[in-house]
């Protein structure tokens, strides 16, 4: 269980993100229309995930926005944007920004991923959604970097992210 904060109050995850070293666990999530998708879809490709709790905030529409930036001069890489949020929000954010190098997927079906990853927060007004982390997988999924964001409205450290894939 990690501690995380939300305005300097403490809350908690149901675990701990995987260890830099270890293959990724696949997942299945959910895409802006409706199909599914799992992280074996991106196999020879370098992943970041960029989890958060809710786009429609400012931090994390902010990471999506940094990421989208960034994402366009990354070769051989897909930024995956995970929330909780129905697809239908996610895509109407990303159609509004005009971002369209990010991919957006949904884990409002059944909740696995943030488990499976240890990011599901289990107490304080944000329970049942994921915390604010970056993970960065090599083409064969094996996890480079990761950083669970002590506090929620704080921003990850993109240029760390990004350091592991230049």
């Amino acid at each position: 269980m990690a501690s995380i904060t939300l305005k300097g109050n403490e809350i908690h995850t149901n675990g701990s993100l995987p260890e830099v070293g270890q293959n990724a666990p696949d997942f299945e999530l959910v895409n802006t229309d409706l199909s599914t998708t799992k992280l074996s879809d991106y196999k020879g490709t370098r992943v970041v995930l960029n989890v958060f709790p809710s786009v429609d905030t400012g931090i994390c529409a902010a990471s999506v926005r940094a990421f989208n930036k960034e994402a366009s001069s990354l070769s051989n890489t897909k930024v995956l944007c995970i929330s909780h949020d129905l697809p239908f929000a996610q895509d109407r954010f990303c159609g509004a920004e005009g971002l369209e190098n990010v991919v957006n997927h949904s884990d409002f079906r059944t909740g696995d991923f943030g488990k499976d990853y240890g990011l599901e927060i289990v107490d304080g007004p944000l329970q049942g959604l994921h915390s604010r982390a970056v993970i960065v997988l090599d083409e064969e999924g094996t996890i480079m970097y990761t950083e669970q964001v002590p506090e929620i409205v704080q921003e990850p450290d993109y240029s760390a992210a990004l350091k592991t894939l230049s």
